[in-house]
């Protein structure tokens, strides 16, 4: 059982939560359990979600887990046929679903500095940038056509997007995964203001440094000891520290929550360790 951040009754709620096999949608997944909804959760790893349902279902909690791949309109369909049967229409929608890719990453901060053998920016594969702008952009946009269909028929209904601290201030080495969080976070914007007349409220989370098995190996050595991006990042955050995956639970409650948040859509709130308020002096 996790120690919720906010007394918030989702009974009735079906929320839909893509990404749902990694830890941070997975925390969220387990916090709306907890805090009564009824989850659906998606991800392309099967394996991953049906443990999750197993989890929730454990403790009495409602949680079914569903193979789905974000990139594939008419497989989302079959997702959102199925959860309607088992579930009813989606009242709240999470865009979990993300990430980045080894082949839209550089090995260097700054091309000056490159070395022989490493890879630079003329070395970025268009695959891995179409890729990681794919599953960011088009992953969040297709599970909304798929999802919203079932609020703008009640009108009413949330949708929550997750951007990035990347998206303000893009960080070095990954500019395709900054550049298509950015797109979300315009996107959530977009969306709020399309959709302001039917009753749904758009809004999105900017994570700041949080560790993951993503990134870990780029966060600490094999000894555990900080790695040098890991000083520069702890050295640019206020609070000296990371972000706790559970630390976001807070914001995904209040702005998931149609009295707390009623008035409030299109916006992209960070949690970040006020890493986005200091400037390095």
């Amino acid at each position: 059982m996790m120690n919720l951040p906010l007394n918030i009754d989702f009974s009735g709620k079906v929320v839909v939560i893509t990404g749902a096999g990694g830890v941070l949608c997975g925390d969220m997944a387990k916090a709306m359990a907890q805090a009564g909804a009824k989850v659906a959760a998606l991800d392309l790893n099967e394996e991953a979600v049906k443990k999750l349902a197993d989890e929730c279902k454990a403790e009495g909690y409602t949680c079914i887990g569903y193979k789905a791949n974000v990139l594939e309109p008419e497989a989302l369909e079959e997702v959102h046929q199925q959860v309607l049967k088992d579930l009813g229409p989606c009242d709240i929608l999470i865009n979990g679903a993300g990430g980045n890719n080894p082949r839209a990453t550089t090995d260097n901060e700054y091309q000056h500095e490159a070395k022989e053998g490493q890879k630079t920016f003329f070395d970025l594969e268009a695959s891995g940038v179409d890729f990681v702008f794919r599953l960011n952009f088009q992953g969040t946009l297709l599970p909304t056509q798929a999802f919203a269909k079932d609020m703008v028929e009640r009108k009413k209904g949330t949708i929550l997007n997750i951007s990035s601290m990347n998206a303000y201030i893009p960080l070095t080495k990954i500019p395709a995964y900054s550049g298509a969080k950015a797109a979300i976070s315009n996107f959530t914007q977009w969306l709020a203001t399309h959709f302001a007349g039917t009753g749904i409220r758009c809004n999105a989370i900017a994570p700041g440094f949080l560790v993951s098995n993503q990134n870990r190996a780029l966060l600490f050595n094999p000894d555990g000891t900080p790695t040098a991006r890991s000083g520069k990042i702890l050295g640019g955050t206020p609070m000296g520290r990371f972000v706790d995956s559970e630390e976001l639970l807070g914001a995904v409650f209040f702005l998931c929550d149609d009295k707390a948040a009623s008035a409030i859509t299109g916006v992209v709130l960070p949690i970040d360790a006020g890493f986005a308020a200091y400037s390095g002096v």
